[in-house]
């Protein structure tokens, strides 16, 4: 068979899910059609070299213990396979392919078979036998040529990323967390690049690249190429990363064994409880974390590597649990190395990350000491409808320790979101992409780093604000109205007076008998007050104090608090309420908040924007509302609005034309109906 590019080779993989449409759920077809991909490839990467490594192992099995070294040397590759079969050979013995191919797969090397049982293929063999499908399987895949001489190491990172996707979104499963458009990923590349040319161009420079998400590897293959081929073939890339998902996590550690990459480099499990690569420091970063997903099951060690401060790696603060992109940003942080010539990040997110969050909450929090310490450099608005899995609005987010002077105290926005193309014939949720050209456009604008109509430049402290507490006097009116004395019912200061605590059954009832005694005394006495209404509450509760003295009543301050706020209403007529140093007291409902730009003055903004709608407001000193930081009135908020930056006023159409218009349509509709 002869497929001419990685697109037809995905389509005939996807075909062969049609032998399987009858015995195995839509849900299971990956499970033996990405391992199978996976072997394929292995089994023609090590088609040549097989002969020789036959050969060696036959040669030393009885005498040496340990033949790793001189079986990787025969094959060429950090791996092999001892076993007599091939996909070819297996379809020799028709009535034994079941068991030979086990035999086939758990021959690899120790380094492979632990790839490999990733896949749990094991389980998906004995399915195969049950339903009689193994030898059409094996069949179909053994005329797929996947040799790296047909089929790159680039194409191959494209044929199982195309799987992956077709694969999840036919079982309704979250593709984005595994795929990243490609031109998302190249833009993404130039971003990260293109400000170290000069470096990267230098004789066999060494520099290391780690995703924290890495998923099946395509952001870090994509970063690798370009630098080789694009700037520099003698540098010396080393890729890093980690990987939650199982199947992905072996797509992409066997395919950078076969490209004769570290693969021990890629580590599995979750980054956010367990990073593998703790104390490593990186030149450049990249990732695709997961949108909206939440962190619960990492919380426990979340929480306890927030407890470390600074010193860990979410000392910054910590994102609500539905959404743990920004956990990832702050691992990639904790992973720059300023001391060693500075590091790069470039991460896509989606709106969240931007304003997610009031001032003193977890996001807002993280913002601040990213935007605080200097490190964001540039924000890229992209297109909707970019990726498969969702129609939503992303953004790049560019960071570095090592800003150029022009760009330190500086934020970038670059407004993208005008710069796609439409496809085609929609791919799931992308009917847009990014065309090469527009990718070295909003690299030009990036570089060029000059306002345009695409792009604005603001100062760190114009994304921050404080957030200052807007009081309002509390003003009464209070009156012994039937239907007010009512409500002194339902207090629970007033209920608890006919509860009694006693355990002796007697002395119980004793207590509540003299309690029901005491409420009706009260009632009593405040219906002999009157319903006159009075608005000032020190008269009112004079009035109070003479009545349960006449009645010989004695109340406690929660009781009397109880009584009064039962008895009273809100009136802007009234007096206002005051403290016992005349100080008066807040209305809580009348309660607001002003969001004020850093680089203006608390009190000066409050007496030019506020204080001329609201003449008796003052600002609250309380201590719950102040910064935690710096100690002084409002807690500091950031916050990054893209769209508002860019926003350009639209005058309405004049209401003449608009009048005329729905005449229009009306006499349309008018003569639709004659015709009915």
């Amino acid at each position: 068979m002869n497929v001419a590019n990685h697109q037809e080779k995905v389509n005939f993989i996807w075909s062969i899910a049609e032998l399987l449409r009858d015995d195995f759920k839509r849900s299971k077809y990956q499970d033996v059609a990405l391992p199978l991909t996976v072997l394929r490839r292995l089994d023609c990467v090590l088609e040549k070299t097989k002969p020789e490594v036959l050969k060696k192992y036959e040669q030393y099995k009885d005498r040496l213990s340990d033949l790793s070294g001189i079986l990787t040397k025969a094959s060429g590759y950090s791996f092999y396979n001892t076993s007599p079969y091939d996909f070819r050979k297996l379809l020799d013995d028709p009535k034994n392919i079941g068991k030979n191919l086990l035999l086939y797969i758990n021959s690899f090397s120790p380094n492979m078979l632990e790839i490999i049982d990733k896949f749990k293929f094991h389980n998906q063999i004995d399915a195969l036998e049950e339903s009689n499908l193994t030898y059409k399987v094996i069949e179909r895949f053994s005329s797929l040529d996947l040799h790296p001489d047909k089929v790159s190491n680039l194409e191959m990172g494209y044929i199982f990323e195309e799987l992956i996707r077709r694969y999840n979104e036919a079982s309704n499963e979250n593709p984005g967390e595994h795929f990243t458009p490609r031109e998302i990923i190249r833009l993404m590349v130039n971003l990260l690049f293109v400000p170290d040319l000069d470096v990267l161009k230098r004789e066999r420079i060494i520099k290391t690249v780690y995703d924290p998400a890495c998923g099946s590897g395509g952001m870090l293959t994509e970063a690798k190429e370009w630098i080789l081929k694009s700037i520099n073939p003698s540098a010396q890339i080393e890729l890093f990363g980690q990987e939650v998902n199982p199947e992905t996590f072996a797509v992409c550690k066997s395919d950078m064994l076969i490209k004769g990459e570290n693969a021990d480099n890629i580590k599995f499990g979750s980054t956010l409880s367990n990073d593998q690569l703790l104390t490593m420091k990186f030149d450049y970063m990249l990732s695709n974390p997961p949108y909206g997903k939440e962190w619960k099951k990492d919380e426990d060690a979340v929480k306890k590597e927030a407890e470390k401060g600074y010193r860990g790696r979410f000392g910054a603060g910590l994102p609500r649990i539905s959404d743990g992109q920004l956990l990832f940003l702050q691992t990639m942080i904790a992973k720059m190395q300023p001391a060693d010539g500075g590091s790069r990040i470039a991460i896509v997110f989606n709106g969240s990350p931007l304003f997610t969050g009031d001032s003193g909450s977890g996001e807002t929090e993280i913002r601040r000491w990213i935007i605080e310490n200097d490190w964001l450099e540039t924000i890229v608005a992209l297109p909707d409808q970019l990726f498969y899995n969702t129609g939503i609005y992303t953004y790049i987010w560019i960071l570095s320790d090592r800003k150029r002077p022009e760009r330190q105290g500086k934020v970038q926005i670059i407004n993208a979101v005008m710069f796609f193309e439409k496809m085609r014939k929609s791919l799931g949720d992308k009917r847009n992409y990014i065309s090469d050209e527009q990718i070295e456009t909003i690299t030009k604008i990036y570089n060029e780093f000059r306002e345009n109509k695409f792009c604005k430049i603001f100062d760190n402290s114009f994304f921050g604000y404080r957030k200052v507490t807007i009081e309002r006097p509390l003003r009464l009116n209070f009156q012994a109205s039937h239907e007010r004395i009512e409500r002194i019912k339902t207090q629970p200061a007033f209920i608890n007076i006919a509860k009694s605590n006693k355990k002796d059954p007697s002395k119980q009832d004793i207590e509540e008998k003299q309690g029901l005694l005491f409420q009706e005394l009260i009632l009593r006495a405040l219906q002999s007050v009157g319903d006159t209404l009075y608005k000032n509450m020190d008269a009112f509760s004079n009035i109070l104090d003479n009545t349960f003295k006449d009645y010989g009543i004695i109340a406690d301050i929660p009781l009397k608090k109880a009584i009064i706020q039962a008895l009273s209403e809100r009136d802007a007529t009234a007096d206002v309420v005051v403290d016992k140093k005349g100080n008066p007291e807040p209305d809580p409902e009348l309660r607001d908040y002003e969001n004020i730009p850093l680089d203006q003055g608390v009190y000066d903004y409050f007496e030019r924007e506020v204080l001329p709608h609201v003449p008796d407001a003052w600002i609250s000193t309380d201590k719950k509302y102040r910064d935690h930081k710096d100690g002084k009135i409002g807690k500091i908020g950031y916050e990054i609005n893209v769209t508002r930056y860019f926003y350009e006023y639209k005058p309405l159409r004049p209401i003449e034309k608009i009048d005329r218009d729905i005449k229009k349509l009306e006499e349309e509709i008018l003569e639709m109906l004659k015709n009915i």
